[in-house]
């Protein structure tokens, strides 16, 4: 028993001291949340829970700032295309203009399965 208590010290220091490089290293454009200098206060102060809590949800992805990182709904995404569609802005506006017209087509046709009322 007393072994499995040496090791998992042993285990959490590693990971302690490695949270608090990692967090050191990292620049500041890649700390999410709070400034770079509290975080570091934070995974020295709260030694196993800090480095959880550095990794999971101070420390944004590798290669995207913290800024590029955050979760945005679809409708705030930045840039002409959207991640979910993988439509441009016009060709989003050109497809609902041939929707539009389809169904203004069969609404004139008085089609039995259009959606919208019958004569």
């Amino acid at each position: 028993m007393a072994r499995f208590l040496v090791i998992g010290g042993f285990l959490a220091a590693v990971f302690w001291v490695f949270g608090i490089v990692d967090c050191i290293v990292q620049p500041a454009s890649r700390h999410r949340g709070v400034p770079k200098g509290v975080w570091i206060a934070i995974v020295v102060l709260i030694p196993v829970i800090g480095g959880l809590l550095w990794f999971v949800l101070g420390r944004t992805r590798p290669g995207r700032t913290a800024e590029e990182d955050r979760f945005l709904p679809l409708d705030d995404e930045p840039g002409p295309q959207h991640r979910r569609t993988g439509f441009t802005d016009a060709e989003q506006e050109r497809r609902i203009r041939e929707l539009e017209e389809e169904l203004a087509r069969l609404d004139d046709r008085g089609d039995p399965d259009s959606p919208g009322p019958r004569p």
